[in-house]
């Protein structure tokens, strides 16, 4: 989804969550936060500085802040008729350039940050009314005691929010955000909101991971949800026809589908298995779309139930990482491998590997230094320097 700029005539009513969500596209979002109490925010208790210039100093401890303009015309504003003094309880407005980001900081002196925080969550009510239930999923309104402020890129609200010591904290009034393991949830001055040092973004560039690396094999039954207490675990199956059943049609389409250990692969379609089969520690192999013939090969993908998954990592990793070799990114034909329990599914394709993650199946990454996003799942992988995620990377 994607929220749109406002027009002039209703610019003065805009929340500056939809200033921030404007500028960057949301995307599907995490599951509702754990109903964990709340605590109380260093945001309340923090400094409170009473002028743009004491903010813009404070902002500084974090990241840049430059060229301070309080000029209501200040083309670094991107949308005319942007709140400002008399709205929300702000007494004064002020923009600012964070250099590291190259974004800009719009600053909004808030001496009654309750009334702030109370005319945010009216704001965000209204447009939730109105059907527009992205609306704060990925907020980048940060607050102190006494000023707030927008940013307009997601590094800075990273910036302003992730340093252990920090006393900002992101604003949202959205019940339906997601606050991934190892973040805090504190208690806004007004109900219904809270406050947060996660930063969300759909472009994986908000928040980094703080939960642990699991283990699925030791984490028990399955959960239905994201690892924010535990992990969901991997999928299984006892043959290649439940294997079938459990991601066909919706996710792979195996309308057609050869049982073969023969090596079959097309120029447009490169499998991660290459070889004898058994050598990769696969019991049965499948693969499902139209082989080629007097046409090209459409919509191949491999299904593969495993009985030793700790040699099909190894064996994946290698060949994962002679690809990356040469500039660092896959071919656009080899596929990825996701895994299961004792089943795996070989695809190039994106949208069947997004259906697979709503599958629990995970993708075995073995990037030099990987890391996932908050709110996806990191996971320990059978193999020394590979890990098992719902992420990658946007190429």
């Amino acid at each position: 989804m994607r929220l749109q700029r406002i027009s002039a005539a209703t610019a003065a009513l805009a929340a500056l969550t939809t200033l921030a969500t404007a500028c960057e596209d949301s995307s599907e979002q995490g599951p509702p936060a754990a109903s964990a109490p709340a605590t109380a925010s260093p945001a309340a208790t923090g400094a409170a500085p009473a002028t743009l210039a004491g903010a813009q100093a404070h902002v500084q401890q974090y990241t840049s802040c430059e060229n301070l303009s309080t000029d209501p015309d200040d083309s670094r504003v991107p949308l005319s008729g942007f709140i400002g003094a008399g709205d929300w309880g702000i007494t004064e407005r002020g923009v600012c350039t964070d250099k590291k980001a190259r974004g800009e900081i719009v600053l909004f002196l808030t001496p009654d940050m309750k009334a702030f925080q109370q005319a945010a969550k009216d704001h965000t009510a209204k447009l939730l009314a109105e059907g527009r239930g992205d609306t704060d999923l990925a907020s980048r309104t940060v607050v102190g005691k006494t000023f707030a402020l927008t940013a307009l890129k997601t590094a800075t609200a990273v910036s302003l929010v992730d340093p252990p010591n920090s006393d900002l904290r992101i604003l949202t009034c959205n019940p339906d955000v997601f606050v991934p393991e190892g973040f805090k949830k504190e208690k806004a001055l007004v109900e219904g909101c809270f406050l947060t040092d996660y930063v969300n973004s759909p472009d994986g560039q908000g928040s980094p991971h703080r939960g642990a690396v699991r283990d699925p094999s030791t984490e028990g039954a399955a959960k239905p949800s994201r690892p924010s207490t535990g992990s969901p675990g991997l999928p299984s199956a006892g043959s290649i026809a439940e294997l079938k059943q459990l991601v066909s049609p919706q996710t792979v389409d195996c309308t057609s589908m050869t049982v073969t250990d023969e090596h079959i692969q097309s120029i447009d379609y490169m499998p991660v298995v290459d070889g004898p089969p058994s050598a990769w520690g696969v019991t049965q192999r499948a693969v499902c779309g139209r082989l080629g013939g007097e046409q090209r090969a459409h919509d191949l993908n491999w299904l593969d139930t495993v009985s030793d998954m700790k040699t099909l990592q190894t064996k994946a990793k290698a060949a994962q990482l002679a690809d990356l070799k040469d500039d660092g990114r896959l071919k656009a034909t080899a596929s990825k491998l996701l895994v299961g329990t004792n089943i795996a599914v070989e695809t190039n394709n994106a949208n069947v590997r997004r259906g697979l993650y709503q599958l629990q199946f995970l993708y075995l990454n073995c990037e030099t230094g990987f890391t996932a996003p908050a709110g996806h799942r990191l996971e320990q992988a059978q193999v020394e320097g590979c890990v098992l995620t719902n992420y990658e990377r946007p190429s």
